[in-house]
């Protein structure tokens, strides 16, 4: 069992990283209950920060991502600035585009922000200078009369806009504005492919390396589904709560990234298992049994309600939900026959692999 569990995550490993694009650059990462970059200091890559404070007073020649308390630029990021904090404070420039969400995003009048901002918060206030287009949202925003912006200002929530404030392009509400980190764009099929793809592929590393387990696991949702179900919301609700917890002190941050990897992993492990569970359920209505066709048929099944706008979210949401809450089940199982007395036999016999 020890060797095909380590198989499994070896393989998934794989797989996830083959999903990853290769780094373009070399990159820094720094962690601590403060991260300063000091005035004389450059760090000649790009830098990822985690910590209660960031501080840059010097230069990162390159995109500084900080999940942090409280961000604070006074010096100069070249590259892109991508934060997430509960303040954010640009007092020096940011010569790329900057992203930021917290609970108050602040671009002081000596700040300046070359490329874009993009600001999502519960106040932003803007007294420098933003370079291109002005993406703000929040419960309010306060644009004041030192403020130039060289684009379009965009926002929802409540504008403040001061008279000397200056806006090169159009002022324009938005209240579904959607501001912060965000990715590139593909087309929609595509990315239906490359999600239909990579289940299959972690649900066939699944079969091989666990036949008889994933067959538990399948036979966990299908007989006890309310309770699967029930288990796997507890979970998906309890354990960032409990991730939150942990990074909450400065020792259990490293243990809340960790553990929010592996979460992540059981989030779409549970999605896969739903639908290999979906996909067995399906082939024994019509008297079929074969796991390669069920784990087929029940991804294409969950992949294709991606197409209906009214369940699409609720169907995946409620077959990560089961397939979570069997594999939890079956894991719980399979510890309870292990320290089961010789002699005992399990209730259930398909937990073996």
């Amino acid at each position: 069992m020890e060797r095909r569990f380590a198989l499994a995550i070896a393989l998934a490993v794989v797989v996830t990283l083959a999903a990853v694009p290769a780094p373009v650059a070399a990159e820094e990462t720094r962690s601590g209950g403060t991260v300063v970059v000091d005035a004389d200091e450059t760090v000649d890559e790009d830098l990822t920060a985690f910590a209660g404070t960031v501080v840059v007073r010097g230069t990162v020649d390159g995109d500084l991502t900080a999940f942090a308390g409280n961000v604070f630029v006074d010096g100069t990021v070249t590259g892109d600035l991508e934060a997430f904090a509960g303040n954010v404070r640009i007092n020096g420039t940011v010569e790329g585009d900057a992203s930021a969400a917290g609970g108050n995003v602040f671009l002081a009048q000596s700040g300046r922000v070359g490329g874009q901002l993009d600001a999502g918060a519960g106040n932003v206030v803007l007294e420098g200078e933003v370079g291109s287009d002005a993406r703000l949202g929040g419960g309010t925003v306060t644009v004041r009369p030192s403020a130039a912006i060289g684009g379009d200002l965009e926002y929802s929530g409540q504008l403040d806009l001061a008279d000397g404030a200056t806006v090169d392009g159009q002022v324009r509400q938005t209240d579904d504005l959607d501001v912060g980190i965000t990715g590139p764009s593909f087309p929609g099929w595509l990315g239906w492919a490359y999600g239909l793809l990579v289940n299959l592929l972690l649900g066939a590393v699944l079969l091989l390396v666990f036949p008889r387990f994933s067959g538990a696991v399948a036979g966990r949702a299908i007989e006890r589904p309310l309770r699967s179900a029930g288990v796997g919301l507890a979970l998906f609700v309890g354990v960032p709560v409990l991730l939150v917890v942990f990074a909450i002190t400065l020792v259990g941050i490293p243990l809340s990234l960790f553990g929010a990897v592996v979460y992540g992993l059981a989030i779409w492990t549970g999605l896969v298992y739903g639908s290999f569970s979906i996909g067995t359920w399906l082939l024994a209505i019509a008297d079929v049994d074969n796991r390669w066709l069920a784990l087929a048929v029940g991804v294409l099944v969950v992949s294709i309600a991606d197409f209906v706008p009214v369940v699409s979210g609720l169907v995946q949401f409620v077959v990560v939900l089961l397939g979570l809450g069997a594999l939890a089940l079956a894991i719980w199982d399979r510890y309870q026959n292990r320290n089961r007395p010789a002699g005992r036999g399990s209730a259930v016999g398909t937990g073996a692999s």
